[in-house]
């Protein structure tokens, strides 16, 4: 349900349960996890896509018979973010439909995030009595603002991709058709660079 594919310094990791919306289970996640501690470990690694199966949604967050047993508020959300958000290369989250709810964290921790027309972004935390991850609130600040933060968070407004543009969530909006050369086209530069510039580029850009 997790697709990885390696070519070369170029990973591309894929989830892979479109009939399910790409709801997330344990299992994903830890899979997420292992799979950006490994990348942290392949110095010749330049970036890694995060892309959905399907044409609607990226993400719709947590698997909800396993959400109700208690992996709505497992670590594992944030061990995925963290270890993702730690990478040494480029990492884009290629948003091929709705974000929603856990999946945030992911994407969040990526370094750019582009979008299809019409994806959507809401996190329904609050009506479900759930808080955020931990590292997600501020990660929100810092692209959006407090104010859209809490209009996403605690007003549960859904974003369109035009909103999301607009409040600086997501970088770029692309055509459902183009949206995998989009992000190779971004990766391109890191990808014919050499890993030491990548690296130090990386620690310059942080903050």
């Amino acid at each position: 349900m997790i697709r990885l594919d390696r070519e070369g310094p170029l990973w591309t990791v894929t989830l892979d349960r479109p009939d399910k919306a790409n709801s997330l289970t344990g299992d994903m996640l830890r899979r997420l996890a292992d799979i950006a501690a490994e990348a942290a470990e392949t110095p010749d690694l330049r970036a890694l896509i995060l892309t959905g199966s399907g044409e609607k949604v990226f993400s719709a967050g947590a698997d909800l018979e396993e959400a109700h047993a208690g992996l709505a508020t497992a670590p594992v959300w944030e061990e995925v973010s963290g270890n993702l958000a730690a990478l040494e290369c480029l990492t884009i989250a290629a948003l091929n439909g709705t974000l929603a709810g856990g999946a945030f964290g992911m994407a969040l921790a990526s370094d750019i995030r582009i979008a299809v027309p019409d994806a959507r972004f809401f996190y329904p935390v609050a009506k479900l009595g759930f808080l955020p991850q931990p590292s997600d609130p501020a990660r929100l600040r810092a692209l959006m603002g407090p104010a859209r933060t809490k209009l996403l968070l605690l007003g549960g407004q859904k974003f369109t991709a035009d909103e999301a543009y607009g409040f600086g969530l997501i970088d770029r909006i692309v055509a459902p058709e183009h949206l995998k050369d989009a992000a190779r086209d971004i990766a391109a530069d890191a990808l014919a660079g050499k890993p030491e510039i990548l690296r130090g580029i990386m620690a310059m850009s942080v903050g």
